[in-house]
């Protein structure tokens, strides 16, 4: 029997219509801009100004703290200038725009497709790499990763939990990843392995991606200590604290990070992105994103570089479908819509999820019918219509005591309320409220 998470979960239409897809490069844009701040923690500092001369690779941003990650260049060509740019949350953050010529790399970086399976660095050398290439949790967190790789005092790494289990619908980007550049994920693993002192490694896959499970388990067999474990159809299977419980049956308690019970977890594109930072000295400046939705032409994986227009990879895609009602950055569940098509691609970009105008329309909100379905598909254990009412009229005590900042975002209980309900969209913004009182509260 095939394991999964042991608390609530859904199974939304998975609508993988980009599966099977290779992944295509796409040209590179006139003008690339990058933002100072693709990743969770304190955003870079422009270490560049307008009229200097960059090539993809050359570092654009030096981190702002502990939590915090290098941003370079992902093209050549001459800065323009150094602004604000709207990002995927509609807000106005430092960018740099680079006006491209050419494609010239750094001389340091090796772009060639040569395997390179052997690491002799130290862990602590590895980390060193992994921290100068701003290289972050790309299965949409973008948490730091050279952060996630040296514990807190008193905690100890016990095994590395490789996520390859994409659950979000309609995305296939880690799928594609998986398939075509399976050998490199895999050498990426024994380099995390051996950054946090782990013997073990077990990758999840869902078991609706059966051709990545069995060329995984096959190029596994020359690693005997990584594991390739299938797993049951089950969203939010991707979430951390589900991906432990589904693999090794340990449940991270309330407030507590992953490495509180020996884990650490990281996305199949991330130890792809660590293979080639400490194997080709190659910093995070592309990723491979998913461009979908049923009108689409075009359905597609497109390996893009960091600050190309997600406009371009649209039109790569076949172009806006003329019932368009909301374009998504990210899938269907845990996605924001978009203000705009000129938003650049970041570290974060998983997928672009077209929808269409009915699609797009909510349905009439009616009162809860208390059916605790809600509560029910909650894979924390919470009871989304007390937050949502506790947000509603402002008793944050109440949504404290309720554990609304355990609430990992999944939007499940509004996938499954009866009511049609804005469950998430309260609890988002009590969440938000909360944590700011809390941290108040601690300084």
């Amino acid at each position: 029997m095939l394991r999964t998470f042991r608390i609530g979960g859904i199974h939304p239409p998975e609508n993988k219509l980009s599966a099977g897809k290779k992944i295509t490069p796409l040209a590179l844009p006139q003008q690339a801009i990058i933002p100072l701040g693709q990743h969770i923690g304190a955003p870079a500092q422009a270490v560049v100004k307008k009229g200097d001369l960059v090539k993809a690779g050359t570092l654009l941003g030096k981190s702002g703290g502990f939590v915090s990650a290098h941003i370079h260049s992902s093209v050549s060509g001459k800065v323009n200038k150094v602004d604000n740019a709207i990002d995927a949350s509609g807000y106005a953050r430092p960018a740099v725009y680079i006006d491209v010529d050419g494609d010239e790399w750094e001389e340091t970086i090796d772009c060639s497709e040569t395997l390179k399976r052997e690491c002799t660095l130290s862990p602590q050398e590895i980390i060193e790499k992994i921290t100068e290439a701003g290289i972050v949790g790309l299965g949409g967190a973008t948490f730091p990763t050279q952060v996630k790789l040296t514990p807190p005092t008193g905690y100890r790494a016990e095994i590395l939990i490789i996520n390859g289990v994409e659950c979000e619908p309609y995305l296939t980007s880690d799928h594609a990843l998986m398939m075509e550049k399976g050998e490199q994920v895999l050498t990426g693993v024994t380099i995390l392995m051996k950054a946090i002192g782990v013997t073990k490694a077990v990758m999840g896959i869902e078991n609706n991606k059966p051709d990545a499970i069995v060329y995984l388990k096959d190029l596994a067999k020359k690693y005997p200590n990584i594991e390739i474990m299938p797993l049951k159809v089950q969203y939010p299977q991707g979430g951390e604290k589900q991906l432990i419980d589904a693999v090794i049956r340990r449940q991270v308690k309330s407030g507590a990070l992953p490495i509180s019970v020996g884990a650490v977890v990281q996305n199949v594109g991330t130890a792809y992105a660590v293979y080639e930072a400490v194997q080709k000295n190659k910093p995070l400046v592309e990723r491979v994103v998913t461009v979908t939705g049923k009108g689409v032409t075009n359905p597609s994986n497109f390996l893009a570089r960091i600050g190309t227009p997600i406009r371009n990879l649209i039109e790569a895609a076949g172009g806006i479908p003329e019932n368009t009602g909301k374009i998504i950055g990210g899938g269907p569940m845990m996605g924001k819509a978009l203000v705009n098509t000129e938003i650049p691609v970041t570290k974060g970009s998983s997928g672009i999820l077209i929808l269409s105008r009915k699609e797009s329309v909510r349905k009439p909100i009616y009162d809860c019918i208390r059916c605790a379905k809600c509560v029910t598909v909650c894979p924390m254990g919470l009871n989304p219509t007390l937050l949502m009412n506790a947000t509603e009229f402002t008793q944050w005590e109440i949504a404290e005591k309720n554990y609304i900042v355990d609430c990992i975002e999944c939007g499940s209980c509004s996938f499954t309320c009866a009511a049609n309900r804005p469950l998430l969209d309260y609890i988002r913004l009590g969440k938000g409220k909360v944590t700011g009182i809390i941290r108040a509260r601690k300084s």
